[in-house]
């Protein structure tokens, strides 16, 4: 069984891991395994109190296939700093490492958008709340983009982010995963 662990924690964008986690739960080959700091429940910004699967001291590194963070405004003012050893560690064994809208911020702040190329809700204001960022000349104007086992979104492209996650998971072939996009974003079902 391959772990795909997101991270929850009060305040966190719910909808933005709205189209993502059903799809994987669909898949046998997978699981989602939620936590938050301490396993207790939390609260997303949609009001939703949701009990996460497990505490941050019971994920296993070995056990991550990939690693979701999900934005919300937590993240800007580092109240959430503490996963900051599961993000490092998650990068150094190349883990992918998901994340969309605030959850860029956090990763901008600390260092791990230097070296990638990625994207985030806007360069200058990424910049702003992150003043020792250094990835500016990496930065894509996309709504969704991958590299490096880093997946980033900005916080108006939850189904392009869903899409990015699929891919590097190969959750359905090519052909599947545009099928499934194009009915989300676009209302098209093709056969």
């Amino acid at each position: 069984m391959k772990n795909i662990c997101i991270f929850l924690f009060d305040g966190y964008s719910d909808w933005e891991i709205g189209y993502l986690a059903p799809e994987i739960a669909k898949n046998k080959e997978f699981e989602i395994r939620t936590f938050s700091l301490d396993g207790k429940s939390v609260r997303s910004a949609g009001n939703l109190q949701v009990l996460p699967d497990c505490s941050l001291n019971d994920i296993k590194i070995d056990e991550i296939t990939m690693l979701i963070l999900p934005g919300g405004y937590t993240w800007e003012d580092g109240k959430l700093d503490y996963i900051i050893p599961l993000v490092k560690l998650s990068q150094e064994r190349k883990i992918t490492i998901a994340a969309i809208c605030g959850a860029t911020i956090f990763l901008a702040r600390n260092g791990f958008l230097d070296e990638v190329k990625h994207t985030s809700n806007d360069l200058d204001f990424l910049k702003m709340v992150a003043p020792n960022y250094k990835g500016e000349h990496l930065y894509q104007q996309e709504k969704a983009y991958s590299d490096k086992y880093i997946i980033t979104a900005n916080g108006t492209a939850p189904i392009e982010f869903a899409k990015e996650i699929f891919e590097s998971i190969s959750l359905y072939d090519s052909a599947g995963i545009e099928k499934w996009y194009q009915l989300f974003k676009n209302g098209i079902w093709s056969e």
